[in-house]
């Protein structure tokens, strides 16, 4: 790929963030439905499922990709095209045999895997997931290469292909099931099929990409030997891949115990575990939203910082790095407040066809919301580290913040009197362990230590005076409305409107405050007008 191709990081930044913008929108059409058509048993036979298939793919793309990210640009930086190459050719192989064996394991392992997450009728949506592990590893090995050599936009198209299939051929198998009479759990195991359809369609599409754009730059360079290059992948990739590994076992050993803590007090409670369950996913949907389009942030920044490094560009590295901790504290605290604030208005709103269970999901939500701005500071933090070449520190603080989490549900869920809403409690203490140890590496490890007061005190002020202004609003308008609509109509009015002045109060104040700067929008197309016309300095 020419240079002048290449996207600077703000601008690879906008480029996935734009494609994850359109994908959550219709991961939004896809799973609010979802939740609607297969209430909260269908739900959490669907999450068990798709948790245990998180736990392979990270196994098999989280580390390794970024590693190939990573060495991919610094070659491309240094002129190493034939390096380059022989890079990616080696690294196929290497997907290939992670996703063969996942996919196997999964596929006949199936039975065995929802019996051990006390979920046996989760056992046809675990098969129906299992050929999307092999389709995925290939993926995140071209996705790498390209996002490697500063080029975002193969990775934005394949991930919309991947969801809009997602939606069609997930949210039509789930209804047509139910309709001929099948089970919630056949329902849900359709829906995840959508999920293995679209990883094939985004799979040929990265192919057919990569042999129209074969790059063909000569170059002198020799390149190492298939052997050192893996070992330099392998060394890169696996404690990558182990801190990522570590929250996605921890998560299904989790999911595992409040099923299983639940079902040991499930004489005492007023539904079943599995329903249970199933409406602590319904907020956990929503919180993953903001946190996705950090992924994007993140996903540029390492190739970036890594390319700057490699160059002894310290200031450069500092620069790119700084510019994200500013975007996502900008971005994640507002998110997280007004999910807490209004996490009863917009459960209600988007769950009409099961309001008792978004009903009973608010107190969730509430508590989920402030873990989601921790969620999205550790996806940053881990990367930070990452780039920083420490790639082992991240292992040992999501081992603490897991640990934590395990023992709080442990002890939280398996209270009569507490029961699930200790699991809310327990993954917000758990990234909270976490962030505040990496906040403590980062700032140990950076050439020029960050100052976290000026880059998070703003923010929270803001986010703070805009999450009081949406409560006011929604509150005031809900009680006018009441009267005169339905209260299914009334709720919608008065949350849409309440969002609707929380984004312009924010606004407001994020201009008024001088929260954001100029140099942050540097790279973003036409950045330079748009901090000139908002009098960024």
């Amino acid at each position: 790929m020419s240079k002048q191709n290449k996207q600077s990081f703000l601008g690879g930044a906008a480029i996935l963030a734009a494609a994850v913008a359109i994908v959550k929108v219709i991961g939004a059409v896809y799973k609010i439905p979802l939740g609607n058509i297969i209430g909260d048993e269908g739900k959490a036979h669907f999450t068990v499922a798709y948790n245990i298939y998180n736990l392979l793919l990270t196994i098999s793309t989280a580390g390794l990709p970024l590693a190939i990210s990573k060495l991919t640009s610094e070659a491309h930086a240094l002129g190493k095209e034939n390096e380059k190459r022989k890079l990616f050719r080696t690294a196929i192989w290497l997907f290939f045999t992670l996703g063969t064996v996942g996919s196997l394991f999964m596929f006949f392992g199936a039975s065995q895997l929802a019996a051990f997450m006390n979920d046996a009728l989760a056992f046809h949506a675990i098969r129906a997931l299992a050929p999307a592990v092999f389709c995925v590893c290939l993926l995140a090995c071209m996705r790498g290469y390209t996002q490697g050599q500063g080029n975002m936009k193969p990775t934005a198209v394949s991930q919309v292909l991947e969801a809009l299939c997602k939606l069609t051929i997930g949210l039509t198998l789930a209804w047509y099931m139910l309709k001929i009479g099948k089970g919630v759990e056949i329902s849900a195991a359709g829906a995840i099929l959508g999920v293995t359809v679209g990883t094939i369609v985004s799979t040929l599409f990265l192919i057919c990409y990569l042999l129209r754009n074969r790059d063909t730059t000569p170059s002198a360079d020799i390149p190492s030997s298939g052997r050192d290059l893996m070992s330099r992948v392998l060394a890169i990739g696996i404690p990558i891949t182990l801190s990522n590994s570590a929250m996605s076992i921890i998560t299904l050993i989790d999911s595992k115990i409040v099923l299983g803590r639940l079902e040991t007090i499930s004489s005492l409670l007023n539904d079943t575990p599995t329903a249970l369950y199933g409406q602590y996913t319904f907020g956990m949907d929503l919180i993953n939203l903001p946190p996705s389009f950090v992924y994007p942030v993140t996903m540029s920044l390492i190739p970036f910082a890594a390319a700057a490094m490699a160059r002894h560009d310290n200031r450069e590295a500092n620069r790119v790095i700084s510019s994200a901790f500013r975007l996502i504290a900008i971005l994640s605290i507002p998110a997280g407040v007004g999910l807490s604030v209004l996490a009863g208005p917009i459960l209600t709103l988007l769950y009409p066809k099961v309001p008792l269970a978004a009903a009973a999901a608010a107190p969730h939500l509430r508590v989920l919301g402030i873990a989601c701005i921790f969620i999205c500071i550790m996806t940053l933090t881990n990367a930070i580290l990452q780039s920083y070449g420490h790639e082992r520190v991240p292992i040992w603080t999501m081992v603490a913040g897991g640990l934590t989490k395990i023992i709080m549900n442990y002890v939280l869920v398996g209270n009569p009197d507490i029961n699930i809403h200790g699991a809310p409690i327990s993954t917000l203490c758990c990234y909270l362990v976490i962030v505040m140890l990496n906040l403590f590496f980062v700032w140990k490890y950076s050439p020029e230590k960050p100052r976290y007061l000026q880059l998070f005190a703003k923010p929270v002020v803001a986010s703070a005076l805009m999450g009081g202004s949406v409560w006011a609003v929604y509150g005031l308008l809900y009680r006018a409305l009441s009267g005169g609509h339905a209260s299914y109509g009334a709720n919608a009015l008065a949350a849409l409107a309440g969002v609707f002045v929380g984004v312009v109060v924010y606004a407001i104040l994020v201009i008024a405050l001088q929260i954001l700067r100029a140099e942050d929008l540097k790279g973003i197309p036409h950045g330079a007008r748009l901090a000139a016309l908002l009098h960024l300095k």
